[in-house]
C-alpha cells in the first residue's frame, strides 16, 4: 500500500510540474488537476477519506485523492507551494507548528485556512485478554522516557524494564510499547499530552521545567531507544493488529482506531479516566486533542470543487452530532464551535501566525 501511495503521489507530482511550467507560483495561470488532493494524518485518514466518497457520489467528477502520510509528512508536502504538484489540504492531528508556517510563508503559500474539524484521543491500548492498567500521568514518562532522574540531581538512561518497576501497583510485564514515528501527528500529541505532563509530576523534573525549559522539553520529549518503544510507521490500524499478535505489548493509536477494533483490544485508564466520547469532548481525559484541516486558498477558484468539499466537510451531516464521520469515531465539536468553524471555512478566513 506505500509504494501504491508513493507511486500516486509521484506521478501526480510529475503531471502537475508538467502543468504548472514556468508559473509554479501563480495558480491562476496553471492547468487545474483533475481533483482534490489531501495529504497527512493517519488519524484524520479515515475522516477525509469518508467525506471524499460522499463528496464524489454527490459532486461527480474526479474523486478526491486522500493520502495518509503522517502530519507532519502532509504539511511538509502542502508547504512546498502552490499549484497542481502539491496537495490542497493538509490533515493534522495537532496544530500546524510555527516553523511550518513560516516555511509555507517561505515557498509562497501564504494565504492558509486552520478549520478544527473535532476532537479524538490517544489511546495506550492491549489486546482484549491482556492485564488491565491505570497509569499514572508520570508512569508514562517514567516508563518510556529514553533518560530519567538520576542520583545527586543527574539523568540517567532508563533502567527500567518491567512497569511494576515504574511503579508497583502496575502489573509485572515487560516495557514493551508499540507507538507512531516522528513524523505523526499522534506522535507529537502523545509527547505533548502524556510525556511532558507526566515529567511535571516528578518534582526535580518540574523544577528543571522552571528553571532550563529547552532542557526539560528535550527530556520530555525523547522517547527510548532500546526497543522500549518501538517506532510502527503510519498505520494506526498495524499497531492494533501487532497487539493481538504480540502478548503482554502495548499500543498508542487514536480513540477512533480503538472504537473500530473493540472485539480485539481495550484502552487502559490514565489518572482513573478511561477515554470515551464524553471523557474526550469535556477535556477530562488526559489525551484529548484537537484534529485540524488546514486549506491551501490559493488553490480555491483552480482546483475544481475545493470549496465545497471543505463545505462537506464541514457539514452537520458529516462533522455534526449524528453526523456520518462521528459514526467513523470522530468525536464532534459542540454546537458553538462547530458553527464557529463552519464560519471560517464558508468565509475561508486565512490563520494567524502560530505562536510557536
Amino acid at each position: 500500500m506505500t509504494r501504491i501511495l508513493l507511486a500516486a503521489a509521484s506521478a501526480a507530482a510529475l503531471l502537475g510540474l508538467g502543468a504548472c511550467g514556468d508559473n509554479a507560483g501563480a495558480p491562476g495561470s496553471q492547468a487545474p488537476r483533475a481533483g482534490i488532493w489531501a495529504a497527512g494524518s493517519s488519524t484524520v485518514f479515515p475522516f477525509a477519506t469518508r467525506v471524499a466518497e460522499n463528496f464524489s457520489r454527490t459532486a461527480g467528477g474526479a474523486a478526491p485523492r486522500v493520502e495518509s502520510l503522517g502530519t507532519g509528512g502532509g504539511i511538509k508536502a502542502f508547504c512546498t507551494g502552490v499549484g497542481p504538484s502539491t496537495p490542497d489540504i493538509a490533515n493534522a492531528s495537532r496544530p500546524m507548528k510555527k516553523s511550518e508556517f513560516e516555511e509555507c510563508q517561505k515557498n509562497g503559500v501564504t494565504e492558509i485556512v486552520e478549520i478544527k474539524i473535532g476532537y479524538d484521543g490517544i489511546v495506550i491500548a492491549t489486546a482484549r485478554s491482556g492485564n488491565s492498567f491505570n497509569f499514572r500521568l508520570q508512569d508514562i514518562y517514567s516508563g518510556l522516557a529514553k533518560e530519567v532522574p538520576g542520583p545527586n540531581n543527574t539523568f540517567v538512561a532508563n533502567p527500567a524494564t518491567t512497569w511494576n518497576q515504574v511503579n508497583p501497583a502496575l502489573p509485572n510485564q515487560r516495557i514493551q510499547v508499540y507507538g507512531p514515528p516522528p513524523t505523526s501527528g499522534t506522535r507529537d500529541a502523545f509527547l505533548e499530552l502524556g510525556m511532558a505532563p507526566g515529567a511535571k509530576e516528578i518534582p526535580s523534573l518540574a523544577a528543571l521545567a522552571a528553571a532550563d525549559k529547552d532542557r526539560f522539553e528535550t527530556l520530555a520529549h525523547t522517547l527510548r531507544e532500546d526497543n522500549a518503544w518501538i517506532d510502527s510507521g503510519e498505520n494506526d490500524n498495524a499497531i492494533v493488529q501487532t497487539l493481538t499478535r504480540t502478548p503482554g505489548s502495548l499500543g498508542v493509536f487514536g480513540f477512533s482506531f480503538l472504537e473500530q477494533n473493540m472485539d480485539t483490544v481495550k484502552a487502559e485508564t490514565i489518572d482513573g479516566v478511561a477515554p470515551s466520547a464524553d471523557t474526550i469532548a469535556d477535556g477530562s481525559y488526559p489525551l484529548a486533542r484537537s484534529l485540524y484541516i488546514y486549506v491551501k486558498k490559493q488553490h480555491v477558484g483552480v482546483t475544481p470543487g475545493l470549496e465545497q468539499f471543505v463545505t462537506e466537510f464541514m457539514s452537520e451531516a458529516s462533522a455534526g452530532r449524528g453526523g456520518y464521520l462521528q459514526d467513523r469515531g470522530l468525536v464532534p465539536l459542540p454546537a458553538d464551535q462547530l458553527t464557529a468553524q463552519r464560519a471560517v471555512a464558508q468565509g475561508l478566513t486565512v490563520m494567524s501566525a502560530p505562536t510557536k
